[in-house]
């Protein structure tokens, strides 16, 4: 059985009652049970996780309504559990990065995360001087930035999730860890030129079936991008029961199959300044 992180799970959503627009997200987009949202057991999860072969998964951890059950976990099993940070008020940075190197620095934090779509109605790109501060501050904590591309499930705006706005961020700020994370699409030829372009950006495909995955972006993986393509589920609306056999049945070589399961994440993510590997 081969070595897997799982870099994006979510453990939060039985612990309140969910907005309208994700039950219609789970019903309408997702096709998913009415149990999707439901609390999750720490055995349960742990036994899926052993199934599956996943030696550690990053579980989703808000600032703004921080996850009981996220820093429950990470604290019982340190050694199987990390967590990423997402609800940075970006207008209002100084004590919302302040609270964020405090995080960090008393949790097992893999990585922190802004989905540009999910606030300010979808009004500031990538490019936009808010998102400033979060990049210098990430990039001065060598922590890595996990930014959402891609058109996004909900019915929200999408447009600033194009991945070409990274193209500026990677630019500007090269000591920046950035990830795309839930896929690119439709912009896979975009976000596929851009990992070619710069040494510290990568891509996850959290959120996409493996099977359903752009030849293109398996083409990159089997050639130049065999170190840029990362491995994550969004555990429970993909399960890993689903994903992973469905990665490992892509046909990729082992040392590039590898790389996605497990290796990538673990130097990305779990390792110091490896963007400038």
């Amino acid at each position: 059985m081969r070595k897997v992180i799982d870099c994006l799970v979510n453990v939060h959503f039985g612990e309140q009652e969910q907005p309208a627009w994700m039950l219609k997200v789970r019903d309408d987009y997702f096709k998913g049970p009415k149990s999707l949202y439901e609390q999750v057991e720490l055995g349960a999860l742990l036994e899926e996780m052993d199934e599956q072969g996943v030696e550690k998964a990053v579980l989703m951890y808000s600032m703004k309504k921080p996850s009981a059950t996220a820093r429950k976990f990470a604290e019982a099993h340190p050694d199987r559990f990390g967590l990423a940070l997402n609800g940075v008020d970006l207008l209002h940075p100084v004590p919302a990065l302040r609270e964020l190197e405090a995080l960090a620095k008393d949790l097992p934090v893999a990585y922190t995360t802004m989905g540009p779509s999910f606030w300010g109605d979808g009004r500031y790109p990538p490019t936009d001087a808010v998102y400033y501060p979060l990049y210098y501050k990430c990039a001065e904590m060598d922590l890595p930035l996990c930014m959402n591309t891609g058109l996004p499930g909900p019915p929200i705006p999408g447009e600033v999730q194009n991945p070409i706005y990274l193209d500026r961020v990677c630019y500007r700020f090269p000591e920046l860890r950035l990830c795309m994370i839930h896929g690119a699409d439709p912009w896979w030829d975009i976000a596929i030129r851009l990992l070619m372009k710069y040494r510290n950006l990568r891509l996850m495909t959290s959120a996409w079936s493996p099977k359903r995955l752009p030849d293109s972006l398996l083409h990159f993986m089997r050639t130049r991008g065999k170190d840029k393509v990362i491995f994550g589920s969004d555990w429970p609306v993909l399960t890993m029961r689903r994903v992973v056999p469905e990665a490992t049945a892509l046909e990729l070589p082992g040392d590039v199959l590898d790389n996605y399961l497990y290796n990538n994440a673990q130097d990305f993510f779990f390792s110091d300044g490896s963007a400038d590997d």
